[in-house]
């Protein structure tokens, strides 16, 4: 996947304004760095709302209870599902994260996730970026599907495990005057 490389952990996560779908159903322009005053974000890029392999992907975010109850990190999707379509897509699934709406993949490309499925359809790859309060890209994955990465559903422990060795590694940092915020 070459032509979807995606950021490298390091670089600084581009800003960037979208629709954002609430879990209750409202609908706002956010941006990025608005979420990042609260608290580092993991943005998962996923290909479109009720594809099977998206439900699946969703419900396991959903199902794996750090993900839902944790304060430390915040959990927001990003697909080119349009925000009345991800209304119904997070009361379907009763999910309690917010969804942001990325029509023509500008934020993709911005992230470097955008390409082309055999040439024809424009896609995100699936992936997932945990930025920071700083916007620097601590942790990413991405989805390595031999035929299409949008099939590729994340590895929610692993990610979890990755979260918590960074989210520590911030706190010791922290408490010698260190950046991850």
């Amino acid at each position: 996947m070459s032509d979807a490389p995606g950021l490298e952990v390091g670089e600084t996560a581009p800003d960037f304004t979208a629709d954002l779908v609430f879990p209750d159903g409202e609908v706002a322009p956010t941006s990025l760095s608005e979420l990042l005053e609260d608290s580092p974000v993991l943005l998962t890029f996923y290909t479109v709302d009720f594809s099977p392999d998206c439900i699946e992907e969703w419900c396991s975010f959903r199902d794996f209870d750090w993900f839902t109850a944790n304060d430390d990190v915040q959990v927001v999707g990003i697909s080119k599902s349009r925000s009345y379509l991800h209304k119904r897509f997070i009361s379907y699934l009763d999910l309690s994260f917010p969804l942001f709406s990325d029509p023509d993949l500008t934020v993709a490309e911005k992230f470097k996730v955008k390409y082309r499925a055999l040439n024809l359809f424009a896609r995100s790859r699936r992936s997932c970026f945990l930025v920071d309060t700083d916007r620097t890209v601590q942790f990413r994955w991405l989805g390595e599907h031999w035929l299409d990465p949008t099939r590729d559903t994340p590895p929610v422990g692993e990610i979890h495990e990755a979260l918590m060795e960074i989210l520590a590694a911030g706190d010791d940092e922290s408490d010698s005057g260190g950046a991850f915020a």
